[in-house]
Protein backbone atom coordinates (compact mmCIF):
# COMPACT_ATOMS: atom_id res chain seq x y z
CA UNK A 1 0.00 0.00 0.00
CA UNK A 2 2.76 2.60 0.72
CA UNK A 3 4.75 1.84 -2.62
CA UNK A 4 0.65 2.48 -4.31
CA UNK A 5 0.48 6.10 -2.54
CA UNK A 6 4.24 6.75 -3.14
CA UNK A 7 3.66 5.96 -6.78
CA UNK A 8 0.47 7.79 -6.78
CA UNK A 9 1.68 10.89 -5.03
CA UNK A 10 5.20 11.19 -7.86
CA UNK A 11 7.40 10.14 -5.24
CA UNK A 12 8.68 6.63 -5.77
CA UNK A 13 11.24 7.26 -8.37
CA UNK A 14 12.00 9.55 -11.47
CA UNK A 15 11.30 6.73 -13.74
CA UNK A 16 7.92 5.56 -12.01
CA UNK A 17 6.75 9.23 -12.28
CA UNK A 18 7.40 9.45 -15.95
CA UNK A 19 5.36 6.08 -16.48
CA UNK A 20 2.80 7.27 -14.94
CA UNK A 21 2.09 11.08 -16.78
CA UNK A 22 2.89 8.99 -20.08
CA UNK A 23 -0.02 6.22 -19.11
CA UNK A 24 -2.32 9.31 -18.09
CA UNK A 25 -1.46 11.03 -21.61
CA UNK A 26 -2.29 7.80 -23.14
CA UNK A 27 -5.49 7.89 -21.00
CA UNK A 28 -6.42 11.24 -21.86
CA UNK A 29 -5.66 10.70 -25.74
CA UNK A 30 -7.50 7.49 -25.91
CA UNK A 31 -10.65 8.87 -23.95
CA UNK A 32 -11.13 11.99 -26.45
CA UNK A 33 -10.54 9.88 -29.67
CA UNK A 34 -12.74 7.37 -28.22
CA UNK A 35 -15.71 9.82 -28.13
CA UNK A 36 -15.80 10.22 -31.95
CA UNK A 37 -14.91 6.68 -32.58
CA UNK A 38 -18.03 6.10 -30.18
CA UNK A 39 -20.58 8.46 -32.24
CA UNK A 40 -19.49 7.39 -35.44
CA UNK A 41 -20.60 3.83 -34.71
CA UNK A 42 -17.13 2.27 -35.20
CA UNK A 43 -15.92 0.81 -31.69
CA UNK A 44 -15.25 -2.45 -33.31
CA UNK A 45 -12.71 -1.17 -36.16
CA UNK A 46 -10.59 -0.33 -32.82
CA UNK A 47 -10.38 -3.82 -31.53
CA UNK A 48 -9.44 -4.84 -35.74
CA UNK A 49 -6.42 -2.86 -35.12
CA UNK A 50 -5.49 -3.68 -31.37
CA UNK A 51 -5.62 -7.11 -32.86
CA UNK A 52 -4.13 -6.73 -36.26
CA UNK A 53 -0.80 -4.55 -34.60
CA UNK A 54 0.64 -8.24 -33.50
CA UNK A 55 1.85 -9.99 -36.81
CA UNK A 56 4.14 -6.68 -37.24
CA UNK A 57 5.79 -6.25 -33.95
CA UNK A 58 6.52 -10.00 -34.37
CA UNK A 59 8.00 -9.41 -37.86
CA UNK A 60 9.74 -6.39 -37.04
CA UNK A 61 11.16 -8.26 -33.95
CA UNK A 62 12.38 -10.39 -36.16
CA UNK A 63 13.98 -8.18 -38.87
CA UNK A 64 15.44 -6.01 -36.47
CA UNK A 65 17.09 -8.55 -34.09
CA UNK A 66 18.24 -10.76 -36.82
CA UNK A 67 19.75 -8.13 -38.91
CA UNK A 68 20.75 -4.80 -36.51
CA UNK A 69 20.76 -6.31 -33.16
CA UNK A 70 18.45 -4.43 -31.85
CA UNK A 71 14.94 -6.66 -31.56
CA UNK A 72 13.70 -5.02 -28.29
CA UNK A 73 13.61 -1.03 -29.68
CA UNK A 74 10.38 0.23 -28.92
CA UNK A 75 10.45 3.09 -32.28
CA UNK A 76 11.22 -0.34 -33.89
CA UNK A 77 8.26 -2.67 -32.48
CA UNK A 78 5.76 0.38 -32.59
CA UNK A 79 6.34 1.29 -36.50
CA UNK A 80 5.97 -2.52 -37.35
CA UNK A 81 2.93 -2.40 -35.26
CA UNK A 82 1.43 0.72 -37.14
CA UNK A 83 2.45 -0.93 -40.68
CA UNK A 84 0.50 -3.71 -39.33
CA UNK A 85 -2.82 -1.95 -37.97
CA UNK A 86 -2.57 -0.01 -41.55
CA UNK A 87 -2.39 -3.16 -43.28
CA UNK A 88 -5.43 -4.74 -41.38
CA UNK A 89 -7.28 -1.22 -41.56
CA UNK A 90 -7.07 -1.22 -45.42
CA UNK A 91 -8.37 -5.38 -45.47
CA UNK A 92 -11.14 -4.00 -43.68
CA UNK A 93 -11.85 -0.91 -46.12
CA UNK A 94 -11.15 -3.71 -48.66
CA UNK A 95 -13.34 -6.45 -47.97
CA UNK A 96 -16.36 -4.18 -47.22
CA UNK A 97 -16.39 -2.14 -50.18
CA UNK A 98 -15.41 -4.75 -52.84
CA UNK A 99 -17.62 -7.68 -51.41
CA UNK A 100 -21.12 -7.97 -50.26
CA UNK A 101 -19.73 -8.61 -46.64
CA UNK A 102 -20.95 -6.00 -43.65
CA UNK A 103 -18.78 -4.09 -41.49
CA UNK A 104 -18.32 -6.36 -38.66
CA UNK A 105 -17.96 -9.41 -40.98
CA UNK A 106 -14.89 -7.89 -42.82
CA UNK A 107 -13.65 -6.98 -38.43
CA UNK A 108 -14.36 -9.87 -37.53
CA UNK A 109 -12.21 -11.98 -40.41
CA UNK A 110 -9.22 -9.52 -40.26
CA UNK A 111 -9.02 -9.50 -36.56
CA UNK A 112 -8.83 -13.36 -36.43
CA UNK A 113 -6.63 -13.62 -39.13
CA UNK A 114 -4.12 -11.03 -38.32
CA UNK A 115 -3.93 -12.02 -34.70
CA UNK A 116 -3.26 -15.82 -36.05
CA UNK A 117 -0.70 -14.57 -38.01
CA UNK A 118 1.14 -13.00 -35.07
CA UNK A 119 0.37 -15.79 -32.17
CA UNK A 120 2.00 -18.02 -34.89
CA UNK A 121 5.01 -15.89 -35.92
CA UNK A 122 5.46 -15.54 -31.74
CA UNK A 123 5.87 -19.05 -31.80
CA UNK A 124 8.06 -18.79 -34.56
CA UNK A 125 10.23 -16.35 -32.20
CA UNK A 126 10.08 -19.02 -29.30
CA UNK A 127 12.15 -21.46 -31.59
CA UNK A 128 14.87 -19.11 -32.87
CA UNK A 129 18.27 -19.29 -31.13
CA UNK A 130 17.80 -15.34 -30.80
CA UNK A 131 18.18 -12.96 -27.81
CA UNK A 132 16.07 -10.50 -26.90
CA UNK A 133 12.92 -12.41 -27.00
CA UNK A 134 11.69 -12.04 -23.09
CA UNK A 135 9.14 -9.32 -22.65
CA UNK A 136 7.28 -9.55 -26.06
CA UNK A 137 4.26 -11.23 -24.25
CA UNK A 138 3.90 -7.63 -22.51
CA UNK A 139 2.68 -6.74 -25.84
CA UNK A 140 -0.32 -8.97 -25.07
CA UNK A 141 -1.92 -7.29 -21.73
CA UNK A 142 0.88 -4.48 -21.11
CA UNK A 143 3.83 -4.28 -18.80
CA UNK A 144 4.71 -0.93 -17.30
CA UNK A 145 7.48 -2.34 -14.73
CA UNK A 146 10.36 -2.75 -16.80
CA UNK A 147 9.91 0.61 -18.79
CA UNK A 148 12.73 2.43 -19.83
CA UNK A 149 12.93 6.58 -19.66
CA UNK A 150 13.41 6.76 -23.11
CA UNK A 151 10.16 4.53 -23.95
CA UNK A 152 8.04 6.45 -20.98
CA UNK A 153 9.05 9.46 -23.08
CA UNK A 154 8.27 7.99 -26.78
CA UNK A 155 4.68 7.33 -25.05
CA UNK A 156 4.27 10.46 -23.08
CA UNK A 157 4.96 12.92 -26.28
CA UNK A 158 2.95 10.62 -28.79
CA UNK A 159 -0.20 10.35 -26.35
CA UNK A 160 0.52 14.26 -26.00
CA UNK A 161 0.42 14.67 -29.59
CA UNK A 162 -2.64 12.58 -30.51
CA UNK A 163 -4.51 14.55 -27.89
CA UNK A 164 -3.63 18.11 -29.70
CA UNK A 165 -4.82 16.48 -32.63
CA UNK A 166 -8.05 15.55 -31.53
CA UNK A 167 -8.75 18.74 -29.90
CA UNK A 168 -7.47 21.34 -33.25
CA UNK A 169 -10.26 18.84 -35.14
CA UNK A 170 -12.45 18.57 -32.70
CA UNK A 171 -15.13 21.22 -34.80
CA UNK A 172 -15.00 18.78 -37.98
CA UNK A 173 -15.23 15.45 -36.29
CA UNK A 174 -18.39 16.53 -35.06
CA UNK A 175 -19.67 17.15 -38.09
CA UNK A 176 -18.21 14.12 -39.24
CA UNK A 177 -20.34 12.06 -36.33
CA UNK A 178 -23.65 13.72 -36.47
CA UNK A 179 -24.46 15.07 -40.01
CA UNK A 180 -21.87 13.28 -42.88
CA UNK A 181 -23.83 15.20 -45.49
CA UNK A 182 -23.90 18.75 -44.13
CA UNK A 183 -19.88 18.38 -43.42
CA UNK A 184 -19.93 17.55 -47.28
CA UNK A 185 -21.83 20.43 -48.49
CA UNK A 186 -19.74 22.74 -45.65
CA UNK A 187 -16.62 21.67 -48.39
CA UNK A 188 -15.19 19.31 -45.87
CA UNK A 189 -13.55 16.18 -47.17
CA UNK A 190 -15.56 13.58 -45.69
CA UNK A 191 -12.98 10.55 -47.12
CA UNK A 192 -10.35 12.06 -45.35
CA UNK A 193 -11.69 13.24 -42.08
CA UNK A 194 -12.88 9.55 -41.86
CA UNK A 195 -9.21 8.15 -42.64
CA UNK A 196 -7.68 11.31 -39.78
CA UNK A 197 -10.24 9.31 -37.20
CA UNK A 198 -8.95 6.49 -37.82
CA UNK A 199 -5.54 7.39 -38.24
CA UNK A 200 -5.25 8.85 -35.00
CA UNK A 201 -7.37 6.48 -33.44
CA UNK A 202 -4.39 3.61 -35.08
CA UNK A 203 -1.91 5.86 -33.51
CA UNK A 204 -3.15 5.77 -29.88
CA UNK A 205 -3.74 1.59 -30.49
CA UNK A 206 -0.13 1.51 -30.92
CA UNK A 207 0.97 3.98 -28.56
CA UNK A 208 -0.90 1.95 -25.76
CA UNK A 209 0.70 -1.39 -26.27
CA UNK A 210 3.42 -1.43 -24.57
CA UNK A 211 0.72 0.56 -21.30
CA UNK A 212 -2.42 -1.70 -21.84
CA UNK A 213 -1.13 -4.46 -24.33
CA UNK A 214 -3.14 -5.41 -27.74
CA UNK A 215 -5.84 -7.06 -25.99
CA UNK A 216 -7.25 -3.86 -23.76
CA UNK A 217 -6.22 -1.30 -25.90
CA UNK A 218 -9.78 -1.04 -27.22
CA UNK A 219 -11.11 -0.89 -23.59
CA UNK A 220 -8.95 2.33 -23.17
CA UNK A 221 -10.97 3.92 -25.92
CA UNK A 222 -14.45 2.48 -25.67
CA UNK A 223 -14.75 2.67 -21.52
CA UNK A 224 -14.17 6.41 -21.06
CA UNK A 225 -16.42 7.83 -23.37
CA UNK A 226 -19.48 5.19 -22.34
CA UNK A 227 -18.74 6.68 -18.74
CA UNK A 228 -18.63 10.00 -19.72
CA UNK A 229 -21.77 9.83 -21.40
CA UNK A 230 -24.11 8.91 -18.61
CA UNK A 231 -22.77 12.68 -17.61
CA UNK A 232 -23.71 14.87 -20.55
CA UNK A 233 -24.57 15.34 -24.01
CA UNK A 234 -22.91 18.27 -24.58
CA UNK A 235 -19.62 17.41 -27.60
CA UNK A 236 -16.98 19.33 -26.13
CA UNK A 237 -17.95 18.87 -22.37
CA UNK A 238 -18.19 14.96 -23.12
CA UNK A 239 -14.62 15.35 -24.74
CA UNK A 240 -13.44 16.72 -21.56
CA UNK A 241 -14.92 14.37 -19.45
CA UNK A 242 -13.79 11.17 -21.16
CA UNK A 243 -9.96 12.85 -21.57
CA UNK A 244 -10.54 12.99 -17.07
CA UNK A 245 -11.68 9.43 -17.23
CA UNK A 246 -9.54 8.28 -19.23
CA UNK A 247 -6.29 9.77 -17.23
CA UNK A 248 -7.17 9.09 -14.20
CA UNK A 249 -8.16 5.51 -14.17
CA UNK A 250 -4.60 5.24 -16.21
CA UNK A 251 -2.56 7.21 -13.66
CA UNK A 252 -4.12 4.93 -10.80
CA UNK A 253 -3.59 1.86 -12.58
CA UNK A 254 -0.33 2.43 -13.58
CA UNK A 255 0.18 2.91 -10.04
CA UNK A 256 -1.19 0.29 -9.32
CA UNK A 257 1.13 -2.04 -11.91
CA UNK A 258 4.21 0.38 -9.98
CA UNK A 259 3.45 -1.54 -6.40
CA UNK A 260 2.30 -4.97 -7.54
CA UNK A 261 4.99 -5.66 -10.67
CA UNK A 262 3.58 -9.21 -11.36
CA UNK A 263 0.46 -7.78 -12.12
CA UNK A 264 -0.67 -6.74 -15.92
CA UNK A 265 -0.60 -3.43 -16.23
CA UNK A 266 -2.98 -3.40 -18.80
CA UNK A 267 -5.85 -5.55 -16.43
CA UNK A 268 -5.30 -2.86 -13.62
CA UNK A 269 -5.98 0.00 -15.96
CA UNK A 270 -9.24 -1.55 -17.33
CA UNK A 271 -10.73 -2.12 -13.91
CA UNK A 272 -10.22 0.90 -12.92
CA UNK A 273 -11.73 2.37 -15.92
CA UNK A 274 -14.19 0.22 -15.00
CA UNK A 275 -14.89 1.34 -11.96
CA UNK A 276 -15.43 4.41 -13.10
CA UNK A 277 -18.26 3.48 -15.32
CA UNK A 278 -20.05 1.77 -12.81
CA UNK A 279 -19.71 4.89 -10.59
CA UNK A 280 -21.25 6.92 -13.88
CA UNK A 281 -23.89 4.33 -13.97
CA UNK A 282 -25.04 4.48 -10.80
CA UNK A 283 -25.05 8.32 -9.41
CA UNK A 284 -24.97 10.37 -12.79
CA UNK A 285 -27.45 12.81 -12.29
CA UNK A 286 -28.14 12.72 -16.30
CA UNK A 287 -28.55 9.06 -16.82
CA UNK A 288 -28.01 7.34 -13.89
CA UNK A 289 -29.59 4.68 -12.54
CA UNK A 290 -30.18 6.21 -8.96
CA UNK A 291 -31.24 9.49 -10.97
CA UNK A 292 -33.82 7.48 -13.21
CA UNK A 293 -35.22 6.02 -10.58
CA UNK A 294 -35.89 9.33 -8.58
CA UNK A 295 -37.58 10.96 -11.85
CA UNK A 296 -39.65 8.11 -11.82
CA UNK A 297 -40.59 8.41 -8.51
CA UNK A 298 -41.27 12.16 -8.32
CA UNK A 299 -42.64 11.47 -11.83
CA UNK A 300 -45.55 9.06 -10.11
CA UNK A 301 -46.26 11.26 -7.79
CA UNK A 302 -47.08 14.13 -9.60
CA UNK A 303 -49.56 12.14 -11.37
CA UNK A 304 -51.10 10.41 -8.33
CA UNK A 305 -51.85 13.88 -6.71
CA UNK A 306 -53.17 15.38 -9.88
CA UNK A 307 -55.48 12.76 -10.38
CA UNK A 308 -56.30 12.41 -6.45
CA UNK A 309 -57.26 16.18 -6.70
CA UNK A 310 -59.16 15.55 -10.01
CA UNK A 311 -61.21 12.75 -8.51
CA UNK A 312 -62.15 15.64 -5.65
CA UNK A 313 -63.18 17.97 -7.73
CA UNK A 314 -65.71 16.21 -9.67
CA UNK A 315 -66.68 14.70 -6.36
CA UNK A 316 -65.31 10.83 -7.30
CA UNK A 317 -64.03 8.65 -4.11
CA UNK A 318 -60.21 8.13 -4.37
CA UNK A 319 -59.28 4.31 -3.96
CA UNK A 320 -55.76 3.51 -5.36
CA UNK A 321 -54.07 3.55 -1.95
CA UNK A 322 -50.94 5.22 -2.95
CA UNK A 323 -53.21 8.14 -3.79
CA UNK A 324 -54.78 8.27 -0.58
CA UNK A 325 -51.72 8.45 1.00
CA UNK A 326 -50.17 11.33 -0.97
CA UNK A 327 -53.66 13.21 -0.23
CA UNK A 328 -53.31 12.58 3.34
CA UNK A 329 -49.24 13.25 3.44
CA UNK A 330 -50.30 17.00 1.34
CA UNK A 331 -53.15 17.78 4.05
CA UNK A 332 -55.33 17.39 1.13
CA UNK A 333 -57.53 14.26 2.50
CA UNK A 334 -58.35 13.93 6.23
CA UNK A 335 -57.77 10.34 7.77
CA UNK A 336 -61.62 9.48 7.27
CA UNK A 337 -60.49 9.60 3.77
CA UNK A 338 -62.99 12.94 2.91
CA UNK A 339 -61.29 15.77 1.58
CA UNK A 340 -60.43 19.09 3.80
CA UNK A 341 -60.70 22.26 2.78
CA UNK A 342 -57.30 22.55 1.50
CA UNK A 343 -57.57 19.79 -0.67
CA UNK A 344 -60.80 21.13 -1.91
CA UNK A 345 -59.26 24.74 -2.77
CA UNK A 346 -56.78 22.58 -4.89
CA UNK A 347 -58.98 20.83 -6.60
CA UNK A 348 -60.75 23.57 -7.86
CA UNK A 349 -57.56 24.80 -9.19
CA UNK A 350 -56.19 21.98 -10.19
CA UNK A 351 -59.82 21.24 -12.41
CA UNK A 352 -59.46 24.74 -13.87
CA UNK A 353 -56.04 24.17 -15.28
CA UNK A 354 -57.13 21.15 -16.62
CA UNK A 355 -59.55 22.48 -18.42
CA UNK A 356 -56.78 25.16 -19.61
CA UNK A 357 -54.74 22.42 -20.42
CA UNK A 358 -57.68 20.93 -22.73
CA UNK A 359 -58.57 23.89 -24.14
CA UNK A 360 -54.71 24.63 -25.35
CA UNK A 361 -54.76 20.99 -26.80
CA UNK A 362 -57.86 21.88 -28.97
CA UNK A 363 -56.46 25.14 -30.30
CA UNK A 364 -53.09 24.03 -30.63
CA UNK A 365 -52.91 20.25 -31.40
CA UNK A 366 -49.44 19.97 -32.72
CA UNK A 367 -47.69 22.32 -29.98
CA UNK A 368 -48.92 20.84 -27.25
CA UNK A 369 -47.71 17.22 -28.61
CA UNK A 370 -44.33 18.38 -28.46
CA UNK A 371 -44.61 19.48 -24.85
CA UNK A 372 -42.83 17.38 -22.56
CA UNK A 373 -44.60 18.87 -19.26
CA UNK A 374 -47.93 18.68 -20.45
CA UNK A 375 -50.84 18.67 -18.03
CA UNK A 376 -48.16 17.74 -15.03
CA UNK A 377 -47.19 21.17 -14.39
CA UNK A 378 -49.43 24.01 -13.57
CA UNK A 379 -49.77 25.87 -17.04
CA UNK A 380 -48.85 28.97 -15.94
CA UNK A 381 -45.37 27.27 -15.53
CA UNK A 382 -44.81 25.77 -18.74
CA UNK A 383 -46.53 28.57 -21.24
CA UNK A 384 -46.34 31.72 -21.58
CA UNK A 385 -48.25 34.69 -19.53
CA UNK A 386 -50.08 35.92 -22.60
CA UNK A 387 -50.92 32.39 -23.91
CA UNK A 388 -52.43 31.73 -20.85
CA UNK A 389 -54.43 34.39 -20.77
CA UNK A 390 -55.94 33.99 -23.91
CA UNK A 391 -56.92 30.61 -23.06
CA UNK A 392 -58.89 32.19 -19.90
CA UNK A 393 -60.12 34.37 -21.98
CA UNK A 394 -61.94 31.77 -24.33
CA UNK A 395 -62.29 29.47 -21.35
CA UNK A 396 -64.81 31.92 -19.68
CA UNK A 397 -67.67 31.99 -22.29
CA UNK A 398 -67.07 28.21 -22.44
CA UNK A 399 -67.93 27.77 -18.49
CA UNK A 400 -70.98 30.36 -18.71
CA UNK A 401 -72.50 29.03 -21.67
CA UNK A 402 -71.94 25.35 -19.57
CA UNK A 403 -73.62 26.83 -16.81
CA UNK A 404 -76.53 28.42 -18.54
CA UNK A 405 -77.05 25.14 -20.36
CA UNK A 406 -77.12 23.27 -16.92
CA UNK A 407 -79.60 25.80 -15.61
CA UNK A 408 -81.67 25.47 -18.83
CA UNK A 409 -81.81 21.62 -18.22
CA UNK A 410 -82.87 21.70 -14.72
CA UNK A 411 -86.12 24.69 -15.92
Amino acid sequence: MEQFFAALTLSAGYNTALVCIGAALLGAASGAIGVFVLLRKRTLISDAVSHATLPGVALAFIIAQVYFDSGRSLPVLLFGAALSAGLGVLAVDWIKTHTRLTEDAAIGTVLSTFFAVGMVLLTIIQSMSIAGQAGLEGFLLGATSGMLKSEALTIAVAAALVGLAVVLRMKEFSLLCFDESFAAACGYNVRWLDRTLLLLLLGIVVIGLKTVGLVLIIALAIIPPVAARFWTDRVPVLVAIAAGIGASGSYIGAALSASAPNMPTGGLIVLVLFSFFVVSLLISPVRGILAAALKHYRFQRIVHLRQGLLAIAHDEPVLEPLTRSILRRGGFMGGDGQPTVKGQSEARLIERDQKLWNLYREMHPEESHALADWSLKPIGEVLPADTVRVLEQELSPHVVRGDETSRGGAA
